[in-house]
């Protein structure tokens, strides 16, 4: 275990002198988690997220959770998710809680999809991956490189006849307008995006009967009362459609901060499906070479420790001075802002 990292930052010490509670009487907890896929072990790009949101939780006093994102079981390894938490554990990032399987949680994301639809935000899809790329080609819709189509709302006005495939999300309220999310990163500052024309309508229940992992982890967030969700920047697409979500199922939003990505030798993201190596942790001067390394990614100066334990408590103080009380785009540091947002607060 890692030594007691040194006092949290300001706002941590401020809710503290408080008594720990908010303006509105309620207590003040900061929550984190890390949520890896056991889909093959971690490796550096992954390691600075978990890095990142173990820091950022233990820089203000809050409570770090681990969850294992199982939901999509085809591409799980078995036995994968007892190898990740092993890792985390040699390198001194443990979760204050038991871990939580999302693939323990359908009875949860059913009744979220149950509330979704009586509220008028879904309908069921018949479309096939070619339906949807005959009806983008009618219509002179070409794709970016390495992006999912959008969807063009073929069943969005009804099957007629076809058989329901897919569960999917509205993107425009009930006057046909788009829906656009406007928030305030804590790292890449104010983002905003017009979901209809960005992702279209998305998937929440599968083809195959699976839960998609959107609607899954709006669900497991409010679940486990995270505060803050500190991961890659490769997932900063995904934000717009899970405040849509938390709007819709009058779930609180998180605040968010994307960090910086572990490229490849190709200049593209490292993750598990261009190959990315796992990590070697055998014995401590790894474990060391490892945090190290993430901890450069970051952006983080926590010094030459001798040991892990002296390592993290640095990087802890590191993350303090950068993060804590940063202010980012105007906004107070990790302040998550929804605007332009017009939609009824019963139906879309």
């Amino acid at each position: 275990m890692a030594a007691n990292p040194p006092a949290p930052c300001a706002a941590a010490r401020r809710e503290r002198a408080t008594g720990g509670r908010a303006a509105t009487g309620t207590t003040v907890t900061v929550v984190g988690r890390f949520a890896p896929s056991p889909t093959g072990p971690l490796h550096a790009g992954s390691l600075v997220a978990a890095l990142a949101s173990w820091l950022d939780v233990r820089a203000r006093g809050g409570r770090w959770l681990v969850r294992i994102e199982d939901v999509d079981r085809p591409r799980c390894v078995p036995g994968m998710d007892r190898v990740i938490l092993d890792q985390l554990e040699r390198c001194g990032l443990v979760a204050d809680e038991a871990p939580l399987w999302q693939s323990r949680r359908e009875a949860a994301y059913d009744e979220a999809l149950r509330r979704l639809a009586a509220r008028g935000w879904t309908y069921p899809c018949a479309c096939t991956r070619q339906d949807i790329a005959r009806a983008r080609a009618a219509r002179g819709l070409t794709r970016a490189r390495h992006a999912d189509p959008v969807y063009p709302g073929t069943c969005r006005a009804g099957l007629h006849g076809r058989p329901a495939r897919a569960t999917r999300m509205r993107t425009v309220d009930a006057e046909g307008r788009d829906l656009v999310v406007t928030w305030t990163d804590r790292r890449l500052g104010e983002r905003s995006q017009n979901l209809a024309q960005a992702v279209g309508d998305f998937v929440l229940r599968r083809a195959d009967g699976l839960t998609a992992y959107q609607l899954a982890v709006v669900v497991d967030d409010a679940h486990q009362g995270i505060t803050d969700v500190v991961r890659g920047e490769d997932l900063a697409d995904n934000t717009p459609r899970q405040i849509l979500l938390q709007h819709a199922l009058g779930l609180p939003t998180p605040r968010y901060l994307h960090t910086p990505l572990v490229l490849g030798a190709d200049g593209q993201k490292l993750s598990k499906q261009n190959g990315a190596a796992a990590l070697a942790l055998e014995d401590p001067a790894q474990v060391l070479q490892a945090l190290r390394s993430a901890a450069a990614t970051l952006g983080l100066a926590a010094g030459q420790a001798a040991d892990r334990a002296a390592f993290l408590q640095a990087a802890v103080q590191a993350w303090r001075e950068r993060w804590c009380d940063a202010v980012r785009a105007g906004a107070p540091a990790g302040q998550t802002l929804v605007a332009t947002m017009p939609i009824r607060a019963e139906r879309p």
